[in-house]
């Protein structure tokens, strides 16, 4: 099952880079339609601006170890997610890094995963889900918010090993789009819940259509 299934999510590498590529002006836009002056807005603000500072008096090992525990649980989960058997979850006892390994090929998802995706955000959000309606849970959506954005912006160098493995064009193509995508999802979830996020996917593809549209007819206006 996960051999098929990593040939057929492999089908769809380069499509998907282009679209994020593409997308990067919209993702842009789609960013003013957020209200910023929400009172859940600014709780996530406040939470976010908390995280830098406690971040400066943070131990530096405690924080790479945890910065590694969810680089290796990115990858982790998707290989479980495309039905990979993990066999194993290393930790360097130095702080240099870590490893995972599964059984099988594995697909573009696993590896580029930890660069983008907010596993512990998304953890939250769905704790957050089941708790009563209080201002102070969108304070730590914001604290998760900013632990995703230091995470994976301490993670993108030249020395990263799984950056070649997919591709540093790809990486290029991909990466700001999936992660304005990212932070944008964690936004709209934090206003306005599940249906947020798909509410605001559809509106960057509302945008997308209408630039495409209007490319179009600039471009035919000199044919």
């Amino acid at each position: 099952m996960s051999h098929f299934l990593d040939k057929f999510i492999n089908l769809f590498k380069w499509p998907i880079a282009i679209y994020m590529l593409l997308s990067l002006p919209a993702l842009f836009a789609s960013f003013q339609f957020f209200d910023i002056k929400s009172i859940k807005t600014i709780a996530l603000l406040i939470g976010l601006v908390f995280f830098v500072f406690s971040k400066t008096m943070m131990d530096a090992s405690v924080r790479t170890s945890m910065q590694i525990i969810a680089h290796e649980f990115a990858h982790t989960f998707f290989a479980l997610l495309t039905f990979h058997k993990i066999k194993h979850i290393r930790l360097n006892p130095d702080d240099t890094g870590g490893e995972m390994g599964f059984i099988g090929d594995g697909n573009w998802l696993i590896i580029i995963a930890p660069y983008f995706f907010p596993l512990f955000a998304l953890i939250y959000m769905i704790v957050m889900s089941f708790l009563p309606p209080q201002i102070i849970w969108h304070g730590i959506l914001g604290y998760f918010l900013g632990y995703h954005i230091d995470t994976v912006g301490s993670q993108i160098h030249d020395k990263q090993t799984d950056l070649p493995k997919v591709g540093y064009k790809f990486c290029l193509m991909f990466l700001p789009g999936i992660n304005l995508m990212t932070i944008g999802s964690i936004l709209a979830f934090n206003i306005r819940g599940w249906g947020g996020i798909i509410k605001y996917i559809n509106l960057v593809n509302q945008i997308n259509v209408q630039y495409f549209h209007d490319i179009k007819t600039l471009l035919s206006s000199f044919l």
